[in-house]
């Protein structure tokens, strides 16, 4: 399985040159090269998932907005409509009370953070796992290890209860020897197949360092067939996104 999470950058027209409407067909054409089976996206606006919809043809494109509407941005689910079945789909809200749209932790920004719940089988080999994906908030620590506390303690219940692998992908908004990413340690069947990689936030090629705050954290029953690998396309200034989106293909 060719898994993929990428933020997609929030489309509100203030990247000149790197705004979405310039890099679509870099979009498009790269996912159609590489022909992931599943994109894990971050920032979907309301208008760029109809857009995802009607141009990932080969795939189906599941979520819905974090705000009390449930409109605004999305971290949509996009998987290949021949390779797999979906059996259900959840969003559940980074908060103390989950299921109330528009909820949040106090000390985060006021921005309602989500996470995107799918079961999915695979439709040859039959195999059923579990993807979360999320978006983790950009300006409280406290409701970063908060929202991924809940996440990780929902994976632990969830899987305890049907014995189905899972994989959480996202933004994480945290370096990894950050506070909220020590989380982690206290899940330790829980493994990191994107540690190798150094950088993916690059703010369209403007940071000298890139920031590693995307992740891809697998059960550790999943197994990768090859090394976890960053989409570096750029053309004339021109990325896909700024975060690099993160590929593994992995097995389990």
């Amino acid at each position: 399985m060719k898994l993929v999470t990428f933020n997609i950058r929030c489309d509100y027209g203030e990247d000149g040159k790197n705004n979405f409407s310039c890099r679509k067909q870099r979009i498009t054409d790269k996912i159609a090269k590489e022909q992931p089976d599943i994109i894990c996206f971050q920032e979907v606006r309301p208008h760029v998932a109809v857009w995802l919809k009607e141009n990932l043809t080969d795939y189906y494109v599941v979520g819905c907005g974090r705000d009390i509407n449930l409109e605004d941005e999305q971290v949509s689910i996009a998987y290949k409509k021949i390779k797999f079945n979906m059996m259900e789909l959840e969003t559940f809200w980074l908060s103390e009370t989950p299921t109330v749209p528009g909820s949040r932790y106090e000390d985060q920004s006021d921005c309602p953070r989500i996470c995107t719940d799918a079961l999915f089988q695979d439709m040859e080999t039959k195999k059923i796992f579990r993807i979360y994906n999320t978006h983790l908030d950009h300006v409280g620590s406290g409701a970063r290890s908060e929202g991924l506390l809940q996440i990780l303690k929902k994976m632990e219940k969830d899987t305890a209860a049907d014995k189905i692998p899972a994989i959480l992908t996202g933004d994480f908004n945290a370096e990894p020897d950050s506070q909220e990413i020590k989380v982690l340690e206290e899940y330790p069947q829980y493994i990191d197949l994107t540690s190798e990689i150094t950088g993916t936030f690059h703010d369209f090629g403007k940071q000298e360092k890139e920031d590693k705050i995307d992740y891809i954290i697998a059960q550790d029953s999943f197994k990768c067939t090859s090394p976890a690998v960053t989409w570096e396309d750029e053309e004339d200034g021109v990325y896909l996104s700024d975060h690099y989106p993160v590929c593994v293909e992995i097995n389990s």
